[in-house]
């Protein structure tokens, strides 16, 4: 194997690497922005349970956020909740750099 071969290898596993800790990451964000979010619907310790699964599948309807923002500014606006879109969208940047530092420390 040539040294061209072995630094071709190691791109590929932290590349590996590196998606992975994308996919969990974005998993635990959608997690807690269900849960920030259940808050603000005022749901039971129950029902915000399974309002942060359902936005943890809801990012799985499209490639990228859209899909996830989409979700929570419909359920927001049928409740009556004010948050601007730019509230939201800050939450979920701001949950996202907590939920990397999270999965970084195995949690």
């Amino acid at each position: 194997m040539t040294t061209f071969d072995k630094r071709e290898e190691g791109f590929e596993k932290q590349f590996a690497v590196d998606e992975e800790l994308r996919f969990k990451a974005t998993a635990r964000r959608n997690k807690l922005l269900g849960l920030w979010a259940a808050h603000k619907l005022g749901l039971s310790a129950t029902e915000a349970d399974e309002y942060a699964k359902a936005v943890v599948l809801a990012d799985f309807e499209e490639p990228g956020e859209d899909d996830v923002f989409r979700k929570i500014r419909k359920d927001f606006d049928a409740k009556g909740v004010a948050d601007s879109d730019h509230q939201i969208r800050r939450t979920m940047t701001e949950l996202m750099a907590k939920a990397v530092l999270d999965v970084k420390a195995g949690r």
